[in-house]
């Protein structure tokens, strides 16, 4: 285990298996809460999800894919039918996922809007999942696959980081002052869950890597060379 927090979760879902657990009301009431939140957002329309701007949570993936997304919307594929629910899904994992934090016991700092000043006068804005034990911690859904092998370890994510993970988490550290603490993956197939430290993410590293990608991404051509 690589978080001490693991423990507890185990130890309370494993008295759970057996019916000796009692959730609080105050937690039932907050997950239902964030899933009503959630499903306002995702279904009760005024979601322009086409409309890009620049976010924490997407700043850290890679360059051309942005610039794309930027500079020439409509030449994207459009999202399958099955995106929404798969968003939905993620939102009802952290959800619960954070009750079950509660009830092991464990204090944390719920999500809270933060904003990312870069050199440039640029501000990025981005709202964190929670900090725990005073670090950045990120809270995934991810599907047998994405569980077993890219997020083994925080070395294999990095080699094939599509959805700009670390950039985000970087960028959540540096705009909120916290440390840089890791992702709790929930494995989507069966419920399994594990903690993936990025406690070896060179921070500095990654912040210029996302003042590179803002820069490309205002230039009127984008390089073809990766």
């Amino acid at each position: 285990m690589n978080h001490p927090a693991e423990l507890a979760i185990h130890q309370y879902l494993e008295d759970a298996t057996q019916g000796e657990t009692q959730m609080s009301e105050s937690t039932i009431e907050r997950i239902g809460e964030e899933i009503k939140d959630a499903l306002k957002r995702q279904f009760a329309g005024g979601n322009k999800r086409d409309n890009f701007r620049y976010r924490i949570s997407n700043i850290g993936r890679p360059s051309c894919q942005l610039w794309f997304q930027k500079n020439h919307p409509d030449k994207g594929l459009p999202k399958p039918t099955t995106f929404v629910m798969n968003m939905m899904l993620g939102d009802i994992v952290e959800a619960v996922f954070k009750g079950l934090l509660t009830e092991a016991g464990m204090k944390y700092q719920d999500n809270t809007e933060v904003e990312l000043k870069l050199d440039d006068g640029t501000t990025v804005t981005g709202t964190y999942d929670i900090v725990l034990h005073d670090a950045i911690d990120d809270i995934k859904s991810a599907s047998d696959w994405s569980y077993k092998y890219k997020f083994e370890s925080f070395e294999s994510l990095k080699s094939g980081d599509s959805f700009g993970y670390i950039g985000q988490l970087a960028g959540y550290a540096k705009a909120s002052g916290k440390k840089v603490g890791g992702w709790w993956v929930v494995n989507k197939a069966n419920g399994q869950f594990k903690y993936v430290s990025a406690a070896n993410m060179d921070l500095d590293a990654e912040i210029n890597k996302i003042k590179e990608t803002i820069k490309a991404c205002r230039a009127k051509r984008i390089k073809t060379v990766f």
